[in-house]
Order: structure tokens, then C-alpha cells, then sequence
């Protein structure tokens, strides 16, 4: 059977009557999970609804059946979450849940920068709070199957899975070791609440999408993970972009009942900041072992190191600073001339071919549309970091070495290993300063305009 097929029949049993459904159309999505959308034909009158499966067949259906339970769960204690319509552990030999289509906008910068949203960005952060404590009403102890870990031993299971051994994580771990906040009762945790798992309209969030990371833990998590800076798309305004910690804050009292310290906060926005950095190598590791021949994956490795730098922002190691890239005078002497080519080779050199390809895919002479459109800015992105590091490989690499040499080490992951055994602490003298260089030395070629991205206000 098809998947039209496979819709129909199922919802005709979920009904009692006979449905027809349109062919679903793919959404775009992650790799293990597939989110289709499609309008079913009832004797009540079309509905727009979305399917939602996990790709991984059957090996996924306890954590599809947790997610349509908690959603079900989370509709009953006030979150505004999509109407669950059916789930179960087979549509099309995977496991699925159905749910109505809400119509709003998910797309951060869109919500960040159209007047639309605009009434709507006033109150985001405080809706973000109250809907977090709602979420935090919801008891685990009667869900089942939600499981707890240690925050810290989670980060160095996914650094020792994920990652090479990392100075800047090394730093980040031992901070959150040295500093504790007291223990919370355990709560439901969303697991990735924040701007972009949400549908928003003009007059504010409609739905609180992508369960699949829900467990159980301190309700603060929700908190910080909703303050890292890649969720702010450029803005200032430390809570996804459009607010204050204050009024995320103000938001979550107003419904919890209690309010969480500023350290509290802060610790786990180091955290969850932290915890990114640790993602985006995950999520690198998919093209790095062969998993998926992807672009995007093979790009985000090079970008890692913004969520290094963030994190060493939020530690108060670093702070931003408008930088040059490179490119801009190369680019600008080759508007005046096409080179003259490398000896024997005729001009136009290798990197102008480079940027040439650059630039056609920027401007979408290809006839990219659509996600097409958007992988060729990614692959335009790509080729702009391989231009920066023929420029400055030789200049990065022996400033590197230097700091590495200054304090006895080889390699960076000597230097990581001995800060993780405590052999050299972090208050070293020259420690901070060779991680902090080094990472951005690393943005110099990856994203050099990620120097300059505003660190959100102190709030007093």
C-alpha cells in the first residue's frame, strides 16, 4: 500500500467512516524522523493534518509511543500543543503519531524581523516561561519510561561519543563542577524548547512542536536551553532573540508559583551552551562517518566552533569583537583583475575560480529552488571557508603551535587531557588565552562575522 493508502485506512478505523486523504507532501526535517502533511476528507469536512514517523522502524516505537503520550499529557495540563489524532507503532512499517496541522510561523528570523510578529515578540519570552511551567506540572512518575541522567555525565558521554578530546569543553565541564546550584524536584523536561520548536502567530505561540527529546530532570534545563545564544539568530536579547531573561523568568513564576535564581539560570545556560557544542559534532559525525554524504552535516563541522565561542562568551572568557574577514580586500582586488595565475597555469588563479562558484551560487544562477536554494548558500558557505584557510592556513597554524608549545603541549588534545585530569588547571597562566585564540582563530575561517555577534545585555 501507499502512504495515501496506508492514511486512509487507518483514519477510516480511527473515524468509523470512510476517509479520503490527499498524497502527503514531505516537509523538510530531520534524518530519523519524517514529518509529512496532508488533508483528510471526513464526513465533518477536510482536515489538515501531519504525519510524523520514525524512520528507524520498529526499533523506535517506545520513543514515539512516549512522545505521543506526552503530548496527549501536555494538552490536559493547558500546553498548546497540535490535536493528537492517532499514533501506534506501524504506518508504513514505522512507528507514527498523526496530529492537526496549526498554521503559524516557525522560522526564527521571520519571527525575529517581521512586522507581523512584532506585537507578538513583546510577550514571546514570558509565554515561553509560562508555557515551560505548565509543561513542568506534568508529573514523570506518571508517564513512565521517561529516563533521568546526570547532566554531567550526559555531556561527557556524547564528548567521549561524539567528539575528539576539546580544551574548550574541558573548561565548561570543570565550571559546571565547580559551581552547583541546589537540586530541583525532578520535573517533565521538553528537552529542546526555544525559538524554532514553536508555532507562533501575530498574536503569539500556537503550538510547542518536537517532543522527541522530552525526559526527566531539573525544570531549570527548559530554562537555559531556551538562553543559548544560537537561538538568538543575531539579536542581543538573550531569550531566542526577542526577550529578556527577566521576562522569561517573570513568565514561568507567574504560572510555577516560584522562581528560579539568576545562578540557577546561569548554570544551566552554560550547560545547555555546552550541550550544543556537543550536538553540532553529533551532528558533523553523520557525513564524518559515512553515515550520509551530506553537505550541510560536512559544514556544520566547521562551525562547531561558534558554539565554542559562545560557550567561552557565557563563561566570561571572551568577548565579541568585530573582525575583518579576509575575503572582503581579496574580493574587492579581484573586481580590478582575474589574477595572473599560478605558474605555469593560465589566470584566472584557484581562488578566484573559487569565488566565482561562490558567487553564481549566491546568486542563484543554477535555478536552485526551494531546500535546493538553500543548500547552494551552504555550499557557497562551504567554499567560502575553504578560500579562508588556503589564506590563512600557514598564519592560524603557527600561531597555534605557538600557544600550544608556550605551555608544554604537543597537540590540543594533550592540552584537553590534562586539564580533564586536573594536571593543568584552568587558572594556568596562558590556558584561557590559548583556548580563547584558538577558537578564534577558527572562526576566523569558519565565520569571522560570528566575532561581532552581540553577547546579550547584563540584566541587573
Amino acid at each position: 500500500m501507499t502512504d495515501q493508502e496506508e492514511i486512509e485506512a487507518r483514519l477510516s478505523v480511527v473515524w468509523g467512516a470512510p476517509v479520503t486523504a490527499t498524497v502527503p507532501s514531505t516537509l523538510p526535517g530531520g534524518a530519523s524522523r519524517q514529518t509529512m502533511r496532508f488533508t483528510a476528507e471526513t464526513a465533518d469536512g477536510p482536515r489538515d493534518l501531519v504525519l510524523r514517523r520514525d524512520l528507524s522502524g520498529p526499533a523506535g516505537a517506545a520513543t514515539m509511543d512516549l512522545e505521543a503520550r506526552v503530548m496527549a499529557a501536555a494538552a490536559a495540563a493547558g500546553v498548546p500543543v497540535p490535536e493528537l489524532v492517532d499514533s501506534g507503532p506501524s504506518l508504513g512499517g514505522n512507528p507514527y503519531i498523526v496530529m492537526s496541522h496549526v498554521a503559524g510561523e516557525v522560522i526564527p528570523r521571520r519571527l525575529l524581523r517581521d512586522e507581523a510578529y512584532a506585537t507578538a515578540r513583546e510577550t514571546l519570552a514570558a509565554q515561553f516561561g509560562a508555557i515551560a511551567a505548565r509543561i513542568h506540572t506534568m508529573s514523570p512518575d506518571t508517564l513512565g519510561g521517561l529516563a533521568r541522567q546526570d547532566p554531567i555525565a550526559a555531556l561527557r558521554a556524547l564528548a567521549e561519543r561524539w567528539d575528539t578530546p576539546r580544551p574548550s569543553v574541558e573548561l565548561g565541564i570543570r565550571w559546571l563542577e565547580e559551581h552547583p546550584v541546589p537540586a530541583v524536584a525532578d520535573t517533565v523536561v521538553h528537552g529542546d524548547l526555544r525559538n524554532g520548536n514553536a508555532i507562533v502567530g501575530p498574536e503569539g505561540i500556537r503550538a510547542v512542536l518536537d517532543w522527541e527529546l522530552v525526559h526527566r530532570g531539573d525544570p531549570v534545563e527548559d530554562l537555559g536551553w531556551l538562553c543559548v545564544k544560537a537561538w538568538r539568530f543575531g539579536s542581543a536579547l538573550p531569550v531566542g532573540g526577542f526577550g529578556t531573561r527577566a521576562q522569561l523568568l517573570d513568565g514561568y513564576e507567574e504560572v510555577a508559583g516560584w522562581r528560579p535564581t539568576d545562578a540557577q539560570l546561569h548554570w544551566w545556560e552554560v550547560y545547555s551552551t555546552l550541550r550544543w557544542v556537543l550536538i553540532c559534532r553529533q551532528q558533523a559525525a553523520v557525513h564524518l562517518e559515512g553515515e550520509q554524504d551530506s553537505l550541510e552535516h560536512a559544514v556544520i563541522g566547521r562551525r562547531v566552533c561558534e558554539a565554542e565561542f559562545d560557550l567561552l562568551l557565557t563563561l566570561g572568557l571572551t568577548h565579541p569583537e568585530k573582525t575583518d574577514d579576509v575575503l572582503t580586500a581579496v574580493d574587492a582586488a579581484e573586481s580590478e583583475t582575474v589574477g595572473t595565475g599560478a605558474a605555469p597555469h593560465d589566470a584566472p588563479d584557484a581562488d578566484h575560480l573559487l569565488a566565482v562558484v561562490e558567487r553564481t551560487l549566491v546568486r542563484g544562477e543554477l535555478g536552485a529552488q526551494g531546500g535546493a536554494r538553500y543548500l547552494a548558500r551552504v555550499a557557497a558557505a562551504a567554499l567560502r571557508i575553504a578560500r579562508r584557510e588556503i589564506l590563512l592556513s600557514a598564519e592560524v597554524a603557527g600561531r597555534h603551535r605557538e600557544r600550544l608549545a608556550g605551555l608544554g603541549f604537543a597537540t590540543e588534545q594533550d592540552l584537553a587531557a590534562a586539564l580533564r585530569s586536573g594536571a593543568v588547571a584552568p587558572g594556568t597562566p596562558g590556558v584561557v588565552e590559548a583556548v580563547v585564540g584558538t577558537v578564534r582563530d577558527k572562526l576566523l575561517v569558519a565565520n569571522p562575522g560570528y566575532l561581532g555577534r552581540p553577547a546579550a545585555p547584563e540584566e541587573g
